[in-house]
C-alpha cells in the first residue's frame, strides 16, 4: 500500500486496483472495516472496467492517527486519499462509511456521483437516535486500557447487535482484529452522532446519488436507504439482490456501480 499525508499530517494507507486510466471509485468502509475488507470489492470494480481505490481510515490499519479527532478530518484524508490517485469519479460509501462519504461530497470531495449503501441514518421512524454519551463511553474504555469493552459497547449500541451474537464474535477468528481498531469505534460513533440524519447542506445535494440496499438486509436500514432516496433531489433507490445482512456483494454492488457510471 502507499501512504499519502493528510491535512493534519496524518499518514493514510491507500491502494488503487485497475487500470489507471480507467474510472477512479473511492470505496468508504463502514466500522471495523479496513482495506484489506474493501479489496474484494475494488477487484469486482476493477473487472467491472473501473478502478477501485481503498484505503484504511485513520486510526486503522497502516494509517495514523492525530488528536483530536474531529469528522472533518477524515474528509481531508479522502480529499488527499483522491488526490493521490489521481482524481476519483465517485465516492462509495458502506454503512457510517456512507454518511462520511455523503459528509465528504458536500465538503470538498470532487466526484461525478456518489453511490451510498446502507447508511444507518436515524430517521424518526426508523430507530431510536444513539446516545448522547456513548462516545464518552466508547473513549473511557479505550483511555483505561479496555479496548475490548469498547467493541462490545459499540456492538450493542452502536450496531444494536444482541449480547449472545456479542458472545460469539469474541470466540470468533475476527475478535482480534477488531480489538486492533478499537479507537475508530469512537470515530464511527462521533460520525453518527454528528449526523443521525442528513444536514440541510447534505440533503440538498446536487450530484447523482445512488441509494444501495441489500435484498435482505435490517428492518431499520430498509428504512433508513428508502428514506434517504425520497429525501435527496437526485437520489435513486437501487436493491443489490446478493447482498445481504449488511454486508456488500461484491460482484453484484460492482455490476451496479458501472451501470451508473456508464462503464
Amino acid at each position: 500500500m502507499q501512504q499519502v499525508h493528510s491535512a493534519d499530517g496524518t499518514s493514510i494507507a491507500w491502494e488503487a486496483v485497475g487500470p489507471s486510466d480507467a474510472p477512479g471509485v473511492v470505496v468508504v468502509g463502514g466500522a471495523f472495516s479496513t482495506a484489506d475488507a474493501a479489496r474484494p470489492l475494488a477487484h469486482a470494480l476493477a473487472e467491472a472496467g473501473l478502478r477501485g481505490v481503498v484505503l484504511d481510515r485513520r486510526a486503522r490499519g497502516g494509517s495514523g492517527d492525530t488528536w483530536p479527532y474531529a469528522p472533518g478530518r477524515e474528509v481531508e484524508d479522502l480529499i488527499a486519499v483522491a488526490a493521490a490517485a489521481g482524481g476519483v469519479r465517485a465516492a462509495l460509501g458502506h454503512s457510517s462509511g456512507a454518511v462520511l462519504a455523503l459528509r465528504a461530497a458536500t465538503g470538498g470531495l470532487e466526484v461525478d456521483h456518489l453511490f451510498l449503501s446502507e447508511p444507518p441514518f436515524a430517521f424518526e421512524d426508523s430507530r431510536p437516535p444513539q446516545a448522547p454519551d456513548l462516545v464518552d463511553r466508547l473513549q473511557a474504555h479505550l483511555d483505561a486500557g479496555r479496548p475490548e469493552d469498547a467493541v462490545v459497547l459499540f456492538q450493542r449500541e452502536a450496531v444494536g447487535l444482541p449480547d449472545e451474537v456479542i458472545e460469539q464474535i469474541r470466540h470468533a477468528p475476527m475478535w482480534p482484529a477488531l480489538v486492533a481498531v478499537a479507537q475508530s469505534t469512537v470515530y464511527d460513533a462521533t460520525i453518527t452522532a454528528e449526523t443521525p440524519v442528513p444536514s440541510p447542506v447534505m440533503a440538498a445535494v446536487s450530484m447523482p446519488v445512488t441509494v444501495l440496499r441489500g435484498g435482505r438486509t435490517w428492518p431499520f436500514l430498509v428504512t433508513a436507504t428508502d428514506r434517504l432516496a425520497e429525501l435527496l433531489p437526485t437520489g435513486r433507490l437501487v436493491v443489490v439482490p446478493e447482498s445481504e445482512d449488511h454486508a456488500l456483494h461484491p460482484a453484484g454492488t460492482a455490476r451496479e456501480v458501472a451501470a451508473a457510471l456508464g462503464a
